[in-house]
């Protein structure tokens, strides 16, 4: 044996085995209840407490937080803390959610997917506890299509019976309003309607005025002037006036009923044009103002919006007065000479709103009169202004779509 192999022989090897790396998951936690009564205040600061423990206490996690909303619906995704947790995921801050179950994460099923379908393509795993599913599941999608319309059915089913009690409240002349910004009056241990002395010697002075012939403009500025705040403590808006003046409970009567959710999963708020039934009751609670006081005022309304139609109908010398409308407040655009004592005057389309009222009540949109002109206008038409890299652009779209 030569010297070569001799060393060969003596050699010995050792296997050194790869290094393993942990990688601890950012990992938090998403709760939510439906109502803000002191029961399920609890539920949500139980959830909070026991998954902040139950995630800290795993040394392959690391602590991102807890994102609970409380009091608000599932069936829509604009949840505050909702999107605070999805948009840290969207920054590749999040490796894992843990929730409760489907329902507490969201109850529209097309939610439902969109999310998990995003987290699944930024690697974000989502834990749903109840029905042990994961999203990187491979049948997790039609585990959830399944599960998930169960507790869109139940959402539709809860908010059919929320209506209902609703109903036979209204149809039994049991009144149900919210008292916060209602000026004029508050409620006592009972739940009736009872006169707030000091904020009605202001609904007293606004229908005053009105019958004395002032417009909702006027005594909104004469208000703001002198120094008395609205009800929600800022100034005071045309707008507000008249949905004072138009109120029938100023009168001591009670409409109920007069708007109703469109759907369970939109939650849309829609003005009752006889969708739905309404209920109105006489002599429901003290009035603030007597009813020969607010049917004049009613009158003294009515009567200055027919005498705004006719000035319209005489203003109808242009061919596009009554087409245009501001995208921002729906109002329509009146046609304006812009420096017309100059070499450089310009015809404008103007937000009526923004010339009558100015620009608190609405920014506003304006047009060259050579630009909308061009567009051949032949129906009623949405002006709305959009800037590109700088530069004002227009979109018209046909009023009602």
């Amino acid at each position: 044996m030569n010297l070569i192999q001799r060393s060969i022989s003596n050699m010995r090897v050792r296997i050194i085995e790869p290094t393993k790396i942990i990688t601890r998951k950012r990992v938090c936690a998403y709760a939510r209840v439906s109502s803000a009564s002191e029961a399920q205040g609890d539920s949500l600061e139980n959830q909070t407490t026991y998954y902040k423990e139950l995630i800290e206490s795993n040394p392959e996690y690391v602590f991102t937080g807890i994102f609970a909303d409380r009091a608000l619906t599932g069936t829509k995704d604009d949840r505050p803390e909702f999107q605070k947790m999805l948009a840290l995921a969207r920054d590749h801050k999040l490796d894992r959610i843990l929730t409760k179950s489907i329902s507490r994460f969201a109850r529209n099923i097309t939610i439902i997917l969109e999310v998990v379908r995003e987290l699944k393509s930024l690697n974000v795993e989502v834990i749903f506890e109840k029905e042990n599913i994961s999203s990187l599941d491979g049948d997790c999608e039609l585990m959830l299509t399944v599960l998930s319309s169960f507790a869109q059915e139940e959402s539709k089913n809860v908010s059919d019976n929320i209506k209902w009690r609703y109903k036979r409240k209204f149809e039994q002349g049991q009144v149900a309003i919210n008292t916060t910004r209602f000026l004029g009056y508050d409620k006592d241990e009972y739940g009736d309607l009872v006169i707030n002395r000091s904020q009605a010697e202001i609904v007293e002075q606004i229908f005053n005025e009105c019958v004395n012939g002032k417009g909702a403009f006027v005594i909104a500025k004469e208000l703001t002037n002198a120094g008395i705040r609205s009800i929600t403590g800022g100034d005071w808006n045309p707008s507000t006036i008249l949905n004072i003046l138009k109120n029938e409970k100023y009168k001591g009567d009670a409409k109920l009923q007069k708007t109703y959710r469109k759907d369970h999963l939109s939650k849309k708020k829609c003005t009752n044009h006889g969708e739905v039934d309404s209920y109105y009751i006489e002599e429901n609670h003290s009035p603030i103002v007597t009813k020969e006081i607010w049917e004049e005022a009613q009158r003294q309304i009515d009567s200055r919006f027919k005498g705004n139609d006719q000035k319209e109908q005489h203003q109808h010398r242009y061919p596009l007065t009554g087409m245009l409308f501001c995208s921002k407040c729906q109002a329509t655009l009146r046609r304006r000479t812009w420096n017309s004592k100059h070499a450089c005057k310009k015809i404008m389309w103007q937000c009526s709103t923004y010339i009558n009222e100015g620009k608190k009540s609405c920014t506003g949109t304006v047009i060259e009169d050579d630009v909308i002109s061009r567009m051949n206008i032949r129906k009623k038409t949405v002006i709305e202004e959009v800037m590109k890299n700088g530069t004002k652009h227009y979109r018209y779209t046909s009023k009602g779509q």
